[in-house]
């Protein structure tokens, strides 16, 4: 068996994800002279290089891939652990990592308030980015959780919707359209329009309709956040296609437009790897998170400037 101490595979760890000793070192608020011991001592235990140096930059061997994997599912597992002493104590102590796409933070805060303050002992880390990059912390495994509206195709992922999302046309109230009913899909050709960015779900989604209906748009602008996408809606730049969650507590300046074939019908989804042991804390939250949203509503957006809610 290699001789390998637990602060010699921590050390490790963070070097492999950082490339760095260095950045290792601030982690772990250690020398840069102790991480590059640590490693050659753990180096020289499995009689293996475990980093290849090119330039400034650490890159892992095929040993070194091979003992990163093993840390991660043993670090995963030791912290299991010590949830699961917790929860046999009848507390609930550990941490959730947490992968949530943009628009998903017009409810996801409120619903971590609520099971934080069920919950006061667990650590929570969010990260909040979009579908393309949220698809690769899923194959970097980085996350207990993710909370995405698309289910990609290459990575096998348990899900279950729980939540709905339409999708709608958004426009500034002063547009032609505005007070127009049903308005054939084929009006929107030529109209200049607000997308995300490329990776969005929204906007392939979006996109994906007007290609089945023949519709082209005119991409005026393309903006990384649902509120410059509302403010420049707002502005007379043009009109979009976002959840309507994201209208929530929005400018009276908006409306939604009753455009034929939509809104398009999506649902919000919570998975995770599959294979992956999830941890008691991890668990806890999704049973809570499916509970929790049995309940919740999307409320119509008003034309009469009284805005939209979400209830619980």
């Amino acid at each position: 068996m290699i001789q390998a101490t637990l602060h010699q595979l921590r050390v490790f760890e963070a070097t492999a994800r950082h490339g760095s000793f260095t950045k290792a070192a601030e982690e772990l608020y250690i020398t840069q002279p102790t991480v590059s011991s640590q490693v050659k001592q753990l180096t020289k235990a499995i009689g293996l290089p475990l980093f290849e140096q090119i330039g400034k930059r650490l890159y892992l061997t095929e040993a070194g891939n091979e003992l990163l994997k093993t840390c991660q599912d043993v670090f995963d597992r030791l912290d299991n652990f010590d949830m699961k002493i917790a929860d046999l104590k009848g507390t609930k102590q550990g941490s959730l990592r947490l992968g949530v796409i943009t628009t998903t933070k017009y409810f996801v805060p409120r619903l971590l308030g609520a099971f934080c303050e069920q919950y006061p002992g667990i650590d929570i880390s969010l990260q909040v980015t979009n579908h393309q990059q949220l698809h690769q912390r899923m194959l970097n495994n980085e996350d207990d959780l993710y909370i995405l509206s698309q289910i990609p195709e290459d990575v096998d992922l348990n899900s279950q919707a729980f939540l709905d999302n339409p999708l709608v046309v958004v426009a500034r109230k002063g547009h032609p359209l505005a007070k127009k009913s049903r308005i054939p899909i084929s009006e929107l050709n030529g109209e200049p329009f607000i997308m995300r960015e490329t990776g969005s779900g929204t906007r392939q989604a979006a996109l994906k309709l007007f290609n089945q209906h023949r519709v082209s748009v005119k991409v005026r602008l393309e903006l990384g956040s649902n509120e410059a996408i509302k403010q420049a809606i707002a502005g007379g730049l043009g009109i979009s296609v976002l959840s309507k969650h994201t209208l929530l507590s929005t400018s009276e300046d908006l409306t939604i437009l009753d455009v034929q074939h939509f809104p398009i019908e999506r649902s919000w989804y919570v998975g995770y790897l599959a294979g992956k042991q999830l941890s008691v804390i991890a668990r806890t939250f999704l049973q809570f998170l499916i509970d929790e949203t049995k309940s919740m509503e999307i409320y119509d957006f008003s034309k009469n400037g009284n805005g939209y809610s979400i209830a619980v």
